[in-house]
């Protein structure tokens, strides 16, 4: 009996030996050592196709394809300011593969607009500010205007006569507009759309006359003439528009306004899969013709560390909050 139980300690002895190495190695490999991403992975947009958020996504899309060997596939769920495609990433599993590409839109100004079924703070995990790009304000052919002063005295001469287009309620671009009413002291109705790309077409058609779009979505269209634009937004004159005065320069410091883009990822995601995204998304942003892309946007590339993004992410949330109680911003 004695003998036995000899045995059979060994055994017991020898077992513990082989296993609990092989179980403490593999415990000890990273998530980003198993093969993230193992799937295809999806970006999620809250824009229609051809406005900024959307060309910011598809480009970092192709970028990450090429360098992780998975495709990368923009997904584009427009609506309730930008919020639809974040709340899709907030719920999706946390493993990396549900990425979103967001704005200050969505991120700082609609929650203290809209009744939301996540906290954009303690739901998306920050991974890098890809660009800031400065608000500009176009007019269409129609209009006439040759400056913001005059354009100022047209909307004065007739209250009400004028309407401005943004990509949605609670929108930075909504929010400028509202601060460029009362800066100016003029009135104008504000016709919100699903995204910006929608906003072009009534815009240049004349069914809208003014719209302080992002530079980002804007831009190909005041290249190409259609649009014409009288001033940034932004505290600086944008790198793409050298000529365009801003308008804290033409005496409106109080209508400033800038957005930027980041990228998210669920919360809760590995450590390891967000840190792999954090370089990779480093890396994409230093490259030659990523710049040159985001700097073709009118924006300046994003050149933050993880921890100070979050921190910005937080800061905006904070700083949208009180501009919207101050100015008594609801809902249409």
């Amino acid at each position: 009996m004695c003998q036995t139980q000899g045995v059979l300690a060994r055994m017991r002895a020898a077992w513990m030996v082989v296993v609990v190495p092989i179980v403490m190695v593999s415990s000890a490999i990273p998530a980003s050592a198993q093969g993230y991403p193992s799937r295809p992975v999806k970006i999620m947009v809250g824009a229609s196709p051809g406005g900024g958020t959307d060309i910011i996504a598809r480009m970092l899309a192709e970028k990450f394809a090429a360098e992780l060997k998975q495709p990368f596939v923009v997904e584009n769920r427009p609506g309730a300011s930008n919020t639809i495609a974040a709340d899709v990433t907030a719920k999706a599993p946390a493993d990396g593969h549900t990425l979103l590409v967001a704005t200050n839109t969505g991120q700082a100004i609609a929650p203290h607009l809209i009744k939301l079924g996540f906290d954009p703070l303690k739901d998306l995990t920050p991974i890098a500010l890809i660009v800031t790009v400065p608000n500009v304000l176009v007019i269409n052919a129609q209009v006439g205007a040759k400056d913001v002063k005059e354009l100022v005295a047209m909307m004065k001469a007739k209250p009400g006569a004028f309407s401005y287009a943004s990509s949605g309620v609670g929108s930075t671009q909504h929010l400028a507009g509202e601060a460029f009413k009362l800066a100016t002291g003029t009135q104008m109705s504000h016709v919100p759309y699903k995204g910006s790309a929608q906003a072009h077409l009534d815009l240049i058609a004349g069914s809208v006359q003014i719209m302080l779009d992002t530079t980002s979505s804007a831009m190909g269209h005041i290249k190409g003439g259609k649009l014409k634009p009288l001033a940034v937004t932004s505290p600086r004159r944008s790198v793409e528009l050298p000529e365009v005065p801003t308008l804290t320069e033409l005496g409106h410091p109080a209508a400033e306004m800038t957005t930027w883009y980041g990228l998210y990822v669920t919360n809760g995601t590995p450590k390891e899969v967000v840190n792999r995204l954090v370089d990779e998304t480093q890396r994409v942003l230093k490259l030659a013709d990523v710049q040159a892309r985001l700097r073709g946007l009118g924006g300046d590339p994003g050149g933050m560390t993880v921890e100070q993004f979050a921190t910005l992410n937080r800061s905006e949330y904070e700083r949208f909050g009180k501009l919207i109680r101050d100015a008594n911003v609801k809902l249409d």
